[in-house]
């Protein structure tokens, strides 16, 4: 199987055989496969049998980059979340002028990296999920180093407690 610059799998004839063979006949269906005559001829005597067609991977449209800020661009949220000002939304929920700092210098990072639309999205993720009484996990690798995540509640180590790093997550 490859991918293509967008990280859409193809799969080749070679890997239609090996997931029949592997038992997995019923999802050959449901992969995009490299065009090749031995694929247009198994969609020919799919439609002898009325039986689904093998689907034909198509390149992407768009490059890369552009496919990325559409993305980006185009956050599935409502948009009091789109709006929320993540800066006072966490400096709320701090204790003390530590937390406050700590928040600050990660938000800095956050920024550089244009990722507070992530945060904003994590926010109602992590609201979302408790309004569904959805369970998730106490935090795990080195996400656990951000103060922030804490403070949104998408895990559960308070890293200034623990003396984290927060760069140790944003490298």
């Amino acid at each position: 199987m490859k991918t293509d610059s967008l990280g859409i799998p193809q799969f080749t004839e070679t890997d239609l055989v090996n997931m029949i063979y592997k038992g997995h006949v019923d999802k050959c269906t449901q992969v995009l496969c490299e065009e090749s005559t031995e694929i247009e001829k198994f969609n020919q005597s799919a439609d002898l049998f009325s039986n689904p067609h093998l689907k034909k991977y198509t390149p992407p449209l768009v490059a890369q980059d552009e496919f990325d800020s559409i993305m980006q661009s185009e956050w599935f949220m409502p948009s009091e979340y789109q709006e929320i000002n993540v800066y006072d939304t966490l400096v709320t929920r701090c204790k003390d002028q530590q937390e406050v700092d700590r928040v600050t210098e990660e938000l800095d990072e956050y920024e550089k990296r244009d990722m507070i639309n992530v945060l904003r999205y994590i926010i109602f993720l992590v609201d979302f999920m408790r309004e569904n009484n959805i369970v998730w996990g106490v935090g795990r690798g080195s996400s656990v180093a951000s103060f922030v995540l804490y403070l949104i509640g998408i895990h559960r180590v308070n890293s200034i407690q623990y003396g984290l790093d927060f760069r140790e997550f944003m490298r």
